[in-house]
């Protein structure tokens, strides 16, 4: 039973050895040149000019919540589309309540705006 596991454990030893060798490398070929705009904090290429607890428009969860939408109908309608001979009406109907939350969802993110950004 233990052999059925020695492929995986190949390819865990040879990218733990390959990504240990791409570092090692990193570290021995690369010039060291610190300097203060190096060694500087940054976020986004330019120094931070504000409180990093500043509240955030509702947008962006908007944003955020269509985005869960339309990953999780992406997600699970591959598998259902691959057995949907085995399911049958049941599975349809299972499908459909399912597609009909997140339809609801959608005209929700629709009526608060979340499509439109300025």
């Amino acid at each position: 039973m233990l052999e059925n596991y020695l492929p995986v454990l190949v390819f865990l030893a040879v990218g733990t050895i390959v990504g240990a060798a791409m570092i090692a490398v990193g570290f021995v070929l690369g010039t060291r040149k610190p300097d203060s705009e190096k060694n500087s904090p940054y976020e986004c290429g330019f120094e931070a000019f504000e409180d990093a607890r500043m509240k955030f428009d509702v947008r962006f969860y908007l944003v955020a919540i269509l985005f869960i939408i339309f990953d999780l109908e992406i997600a699970f309608l591959f598998p259902w589309a691959v057995v949907l001979d085995q399911l049958g009406m049941t599975g349809f109907i299972a499908m459909a309540v399912f597609l009909g939350i997140l339809v609801i969802g959608f005209i929700y993110e629709w009526k608060k705006g979340a499509l439109e950004w300025e």
